[in-house]
């Protein structure tokens, strides 16, 4: 009997956000190892822009958008994609990929935060109970002794929690704003400009740009799957998914990429797991569960 078409697309798209996202946090760590993180993430999104542009010409998609739209596009795309995952990146110099995966699945906590804050949205018992543990979790996480005592740690753990609340709030923002119907263009928009925006940040900051020829292999390959597959494919998957299935089980990604990428950060960088952190991603990803069970919030992924 042969397996229905729908079915292996969402197979797949599953593999995509559980997998390829939860892998960009090693493939960010690499990368930075050997370029500036600025100069990074600006040539990641403006190859991705330009790719996602590319794809929505052939599908004769509408390009134009109006003035409003562009403005939220730029503002959206700086939230999530020049603070939210430019900073995040800079951060990895300084703690391990899967440490900020686990700080990273904090961000249902804060979007629930942001809407009791912004739309005096009543919070249930389980989110209240997904709060207190997330905030028991994060102090389990950053109490270790070990990592307290590492050069620029602190300043690494504050900065990527700086990036869950701009990326939280992107998602709260997006959800109002006046943005391309089509989330292909949209995206496309987001990109190209936070590209550019990571370029003159690069600039400002003083980077220096390596030419792709100077790459080693293992960054060659790092920015090439974070690009076409981590910015691609995987953002593509998300948006399929929130149509094919329930938004409860696309949202399963939050627990199972930090997973993911403790695991890749273990094997392939020799990144150590402590008890505490094995405790303390136990309790985060609890609290998660309860934050987004049986709760409709379309939230857009972070720092993928």
């Amino acid at each position: 009997m042969a397996i229905p078409r729908k079915t292996i697309l969402i197979v797949l798209a599953f593999f995509a956000i559980y997998v390829i996202w939860g892998s960009t946090y090693l493939l960010n760590k690499i990368a930075v190892g050997e370029l500036p993180p600025f100069f990074l993430a600006s040539f990641r999104f403006t190859t991705a822009g330009i790719i996602i542009f590319a794809i929505a010409k052939s599908m004769k998609l509408r390009l134009s958008i109006t003035r409003k739209q562009l403005i939220n596009c730029v503002f959206s795309g700086f939230l999530f994609l020049v603070y939210g995952n430019g900073v995040f990146v800079w951060a990895l110099k300084y703690i391990d990929s899967g440490f900020a995966a686990l700080e990273a699945s904090t961000q249902p906590l804060f979007v629930l935060l942001l809407m009791r804050l912004i739309d005096n949205k009543k919070m249930k018992v389980n989110a209240l109970i997904g709060i207190a543990l997330g905030v028991i979790g994060m102090y389990v996480l950053v109490s270790q002794k070990e990592l307290v005592t590492q050069e620029g740690s602190l300043l690494g753990m504050f900065m990527i929690l700086t990036c869950v609340l701009s990326w939280s709030y992107g998602s709260v923002f997006v959800s109002k704003a006046d943005l391309p119907a089509n989330y292909f263009v949209s995206t496309a928009y987001q990109m190209i400009s936070a590209g550019v925006l990571l370029a003159i940040t690069s600039l400002v900051f003083g980077e220096t740009w390596i030419s792709p020829l100077e790459w080693s292999v293992s960054v060659k390959w790092s920015m090439l799957l974070l690009s076409v597959f981590g910015s691609v494919v995987a953002f593509t998957s998300f948006n399929y998914l929130l149509k094919a299935v329930s938004t409860e089980k696309v949202s399963t990604s939050a627990y199972v990429n930090p997973v993911i990428a403790i695991l890749l950060g273990w094997y392939v960088l020799d990144e150590a797991i402590s008890l505490q952190t094995i405790i303390a991603a136990s309790i985060l990803l609890t609290g998660v569960y309860f934050i987004t069970t049986k709760r409709k919030i379309k939230i857009r992924p972070f720092g993928r």
